[in-house]
């Protein structure tokens, strides 16, 4: 174990987040990459020369962890990336599903980490856009991170060459089919980096306001009014994705009516905003349902990606329950901690538990997505995947861990 004093590296841990999420495409993987990174940078920090800055050593040591955890037999995707769209059915209950491992999921804007530059700010947020997101991961692994590097965080291509013990000529190659494919995949990227156009912000919390109170009071008329004719609308885990107003105003008429009743929360994912929505489970109790993502466009909702579960509400940090009419986080504070007004309410377990089963149709304790239509809850997404982290050196990995972790920058 190496006795070198501490670098000054946890500063650096929200970038290196935001750089392991576009690499993954999900939180918690990437939370678990950048921890690994901090245990390699301590347990070897009398490797650390100087040579280059801490912050390049840093990035060489991660992107070695995400090399070595990407063994994922498929790319993670959202519902748009895999088939046409589709159209309500007759029997919700037959929506087919896919495990939660198979989807993007979103980032809480809490860790895009712009230094208080506007320029940075407005890069970070198109960098973790959901469709950009979603179309890394069409990338082999060496071009996704150069690409990451390279238009993203702007490092050189000597410094990505050095980084990756690649050639120059071998990066600039890597990086321009890069390019292609992810322009190929998301248009959209490349007709806002060439309009040069800014978000409005609060033209953004106005039309957010308008949806969230149109959706509380679920007035699906008025919902409607706010959204692009060609809207898209999907529901990770389920395959099903509708294009337009007219099909998305059907889910609404039809099975969406479960969601009457709700309260929400707003906060902001993945560079934009983002709704949080509570089903009621019993008078004066909401619990989470779904996070919705909200992406905008000239004063409209192009689309609206809902990501199911309470444990995404958990990634965000927003309260497990509510117990009033809370709104809105508030402004004053961390805008992921939980509201003043909202109570977290603790019965005693086995009596919770029988009461929202009985309610709800839902286990509290079956932490899967829940199902819009609990009577065929068999067809619910697998739970999430046992965390990466194992104890290094361990006899799952033959020993193998061990030896990567003499050299984390290998």
């Amino acid at each position: 174990m190496s006795l070198a004093p501490p670098l000054p590296a946890e500063s650096y841990r929200p970038e290196l987040l935001g750089y392991c999420y576009r690499y993954f495409g999900c939180y918690s993987e990437a939370e678990d990459a950048v921890q690994e990174t901090m245990i390699r940078a301590w347990q070897h920090a009398e490797q650390f020369k100087g040579r280059s800055s801490l912050r390049t050593w840093l990035y060489r040591v991660a992107t070695n962890v995400c090399l070595d955890m990407k063994k994922a037999p498929q790319r993670r995707a959202l519902p748009v990336d895999l088939q046409a769209p589709g159209v309500v059915p007759e029997d919700p209950a037959t929506l087919a599903t896919r495990p939660r491992e198979a989807w993007v999921g979103p980032l809480a804007d809490a860790w895009l980490d712009d230094g208080g530059d506007p320029g940075h700010a407005t890069v970070d947020r198109e960098s973790v856009r959901l469709a950009f997101v979603a179309a890394l991961q069409l990338l082999p692994p060496r071009q996704r991170v150069v690409l990451i590097l390279r238009d993203v965080l702007s490092f050189s291509a000597v410094e990505c060459a050095d980084l990756l013990d690649m050639s120059v000529a071998a990066v600039t190659s890597a990086l321009a089919r890069a390019r292609r494919t992810v322009a190929d995949h998301d248009p959209a990227r490349e007709a806002t980096a060439s309009s040069g156009s800014a978000r409005d912000d609060t033209a953004e919390r106005e039309l957010l306001q308008r949806y969230v109170s149109a959706f509380e009071a679920y007035d699906v008329s008025a919902l409607v009014r706010l959204l692009a004719e060609d809207a898209l609308f999907s529901m990770p885990p389920y395959e099903l994705w509708l294009r337009g107003t007219v099909d998305i105003a059907a889910w609404w008429n039809g099975p969406g009516q479960v969601c009457r009743h709700s309260r929400t929360l707003t906060t902001r994912a993945n560079g934009g905003p983002a709704m949080a929505v509570y089903h009621r489970v019993s008078p004066g109790r909401w619990e989470p349902f779904a996070l919705q993502v909200v992406a905008m466009r000239e004063g409209r909702i192009t689309e609206l990606t809902h990501f199911m579960g309470p444990e995404v509400f958990a990634e965000f940090g927003l309260p497990d329950v509510l117990v009033d009419s809370t709104r809105e986080l508030p402004a004053s504070t961390d805008q992921f901690a939980p509201s003043a007004s909202s109570t977290r309410v603790t019965p005693p377990e086995e009596d919770r538990r029988k009461t929202d089963e009985r309610q709800t149709g839902h286990d509290p304790h079956d932490h899967r997505p829940p199902l819009l239509f609990p009577q065929r809850r068999r067809r619910v997404a697998e739970p999430l995947p046992v965390r990466l982290l194992r104890r290094r050196g361990g006899p799952e990995d033959g020993g193998d861990a061990r030896r990567r972790h003499q050299h984390p920058d290998r």
